[in-house]
């Protein structure tokens, strides 16, 4: 899991990634490929 300043771009790297809020932290989560996750926060 990659930890960033910006997620937006790391959102784009894929078409199934979502944006995610949880317990104050920002996360990139994808369900196809799993590879895709980044924190924020």
């Amino acid at each position: 899991m990659k930890i960033r300043n910006s997620l937006r771009s790391l959102r784009k790297r894929h078409r199934d990634n979502r944006l995610v809020r949880r317990k104050g932290r920002v996360y990139v989560i994808n369900k196809t490929q799993r590879r895709f996750k980044a924190r924020q926060g």
